[in-house]
């Protein structure tokens, strides 16, 4: 089939030849030699106190790390479209350890920047191109004094490449062997696992109970290597805090996202006072449905027979003229992501489930990964994944440690982008069958945010207290993952996901723990935001990229402070978020009043 715009992503103006690339092999080669050249150099400055060869240091380390960055974004990319490629595997290991490498080098600029005294300091990032980063100084500064020695962080982190980032390697080659068994129109296939969770969001009923019994039944029958995956990389995770004197297992995914507990804890208190309204919301769709109680598969059922699928072309068109709508720039830099292939989205077998952006610094682009199958869903999802890489897009200016965002501000944009698509959509809806059903694709949006990942949360908390003791069995984290569900829906639906904890691939990622609570605070920071853009129209345009550009470089307080005057450790701004999300709830109720 031909497209107006190309449903594959292009790796090769990156790295040309995939896994089998000589020249991304070159790239490696000589990013290891200058790694290892650039650590000795650091060992030999020990006891040198040389302000400008330290501020020298940094600027290369930067640079050193956007290389990182390149590799790991190119073994990314070779990994999720085509999960059975082995030569990305070994890639992705030599990668990993790479960034280990990286990682020594930066340790050991830390130590630098701890012995400083306060004299040396204050004239160290007066020095003009550390004036430019004076932010993360002091954060990693800080952060590297609350860990061990310099050698034994350095140690921790080569025991990691095989210790810990191993068992995520290990859940990946797991699910890239699976494959789901499903049958449609009297015929058996075998589904990747990124197919058949498409197959979960079909109009029908019967496909839907059907493709999430199957989809239950395959994360079932491998349970128990899933169990190791999490039991062992929560154990590495675990064992570095207790080495360190971390009691609080949210300690370190907080201080990365740049947030305050009290935030925290004050945004999830505001959405459970709030969940009855989104209760009522889900026992409405069920009775539209025809069912006693949704389960959980029927959340995002869709409500009518008629909705037409929506081509990828007409998808990319859509976005673009929404995205033009707000921002002009924001369109601009959408239509060439379409036009120069930046978006891998073709629905084949073999490629790994969900969806994802990366970025490649040194050429200062991003690629977008999904399986794209014409939902509603598949829209949202895309304009999701393009507002990541326009944030990028906008800082790509700026010094590479100012740019290092935390993953609660990125799901700000993508979050906003998603937001401004859905909202034009409902608002162009012609007839009320389709306004019904362009509100429920929101309203399953919230419940995703304020219930999914609340269940996420909540498991997630547990089981690592319960981890601190040992080992925990396949048979207690169903039940784990089962009465977090039941706790965060309300004990609202009919049935749950007991495996969820196996099939969600952000619990099993190494990069950064606590892979959840950031979706909500970007859901509702950007609803934050949305409501502004809509006040002033056309002129918010420039305020928001002067948002996006200090999310590497500010605690989210003080983002929210600056540029939108709110106090997020209050709960009026959370409040304030959900009575927007409310008033499309309102709508609904009344568009389906019997």
């Amino acid at each position: 089939m031909t497209h107006k715009y190309e449903d594959v992503w292009d790796l090769d103006v990156i790295f040309p030849g995939g896994s089998n690339s000589e020249e991304f092999r070159d790239f490696l080669s000589n990013l290891e030699d200058e790694l290892k050249e650039c650590q000795k150099e650091l060992d030999a400055l020990q006891n040198n106190s040389d302000l400008q060869i330290w501020a020298e240091k940094v600027m290369q380390a930067q640079e050193m790390g956007k290389k990182v960055r390149e590799a790991g974004a190119f073994v990314s990319c070779l990994s999720a479209q085509d999960v059975k490629d082995e030569g990305a595997k070994l890639l992705t290991g030599r990668v990993k350890q790479l960034s280990s490498s990286y990682s020594s080098v930066m340790t050991s600029i830390d130590e630098q920047l701890l012995s400083f005294n306060d004299e040396q300091w204050e004239q160290f990032t007066s020095q003009k191109e550390m004036k430019e980063i004076v932010y993360n100084l002091n954060e990693r500064r800080s952060m590297a004094e609350e860990k061990l020695s310099g050698d034994k962080e350095k140690l921790i982190q080569a025991l990691s490449v095989d210790g810990y980032h191993a068992w995520g390697d290990f859940y990946n080659t797991i699910v890239g062997r699976m494959t789901v068994e499903i049958e449609e129109d009297g015929e058996i296939k075998q589904l990747s696992a990124g197919q058949a969770a498409n197959k979960m969001n079909s109009k029908s009923s019967e496909m839907r109970k059907h493709a999430f019994k199957q989809y239950e039944k395959a994360w079932a029958q491998e349970a128990e290597l899933f169990a190791n995956t999490l039991n062992h990389l929560a154990g590495f995770r675990l064992q570095t805090y207790e080495a360190r004197g971390w009691e609080d297992v949210l300690k370190e995914p907080l201080e990365i996202n740049r947030m305050e507990k009290e935030t925290l804890n004050v945004m999830w208190e505001t959405i459970t006072r709030n969940k009855p309204d989104f209760v009522d919301y889900m026992n409405r769709k069920a009775e539209l449905l025809g069912e006693e109680r949704l389960d959980m598969v029927d959340i995002g059922a869709p409500l009518s027979e008629n909705v037409e699928e929506v081509s990828y072309d007409e998808a990319a068109d859509m976005i673009i003229e929404q995205f033009n709508s707000f921002s002009p720039k924001m369109a601009e830099f959408t239509k060439m992501a379409f036009e120069d292939r930046w978006i891998e989205a073709e629905s084949r077998a073999g490629k790994r489930p969900g969806g994802f952006c990366t970025t490649f610094p040194l050429n200062e682009q991003s690629r977008i990964f999904m399986t794209y199958d014409g939902t509603a869903s598949n829209v949202a999802t895309l304009a999701h994944e393009l507002g990541h890489a326009y944030h990028q897009y906008v800082m790509n200016d700026l010094p590479p440690m100012s740019q290092r965002y935390a993953m609660n501000v990125a799901e700000t944009a993508s979050t906003f982008a998603e937001m401004i698509v859905a909202d034009a959509t409902v608002k162009s809806a012609q007839t009320d069958e389709a306004k019904i059903q362009l509100l429920d694709d929101k309203l399953n949006r919230s419940i995703a945010f304020f219930m999914n990942i609340h269940a996420r949360f909540l498991f997630e908390t547990r089981f690592y207290e319960e981890r601190k003791k040992g080992l925990v069995s396949v048979h207690r984290l169903n039940e784990l993952m089962f009465e977090a569900q039941k706790e965060a829906y309300c004990d609202s639906l009919g049935s749950y996901s007991p495996h969820f904890w196996a099939s969600k691939l952000h619990f099993h990622i190494t990069g950064v723990p606590f892979y959840n609570f950031p979706y909500t605070f970007g859901y509702l920071f950007s609803m934050g935001i949305y409501a502004q853009a809509a006040k002033e129209g056309a002129g918010f345009e420039e305020k928001y990229i002067a948002l996006l550009r200090d999310t590497g470089r500010m605690k989210v307080e003080d983002l929210a402070k600056k540029h939108l005057n709110v106090d997020l450790t209050k709960p009026d701004f959370w409040q304030d978020a959900i009575d927007l999300i409310k008033e499309d709830l309102k709508t609904f109720m009344e568009l389906t009043a019997k």
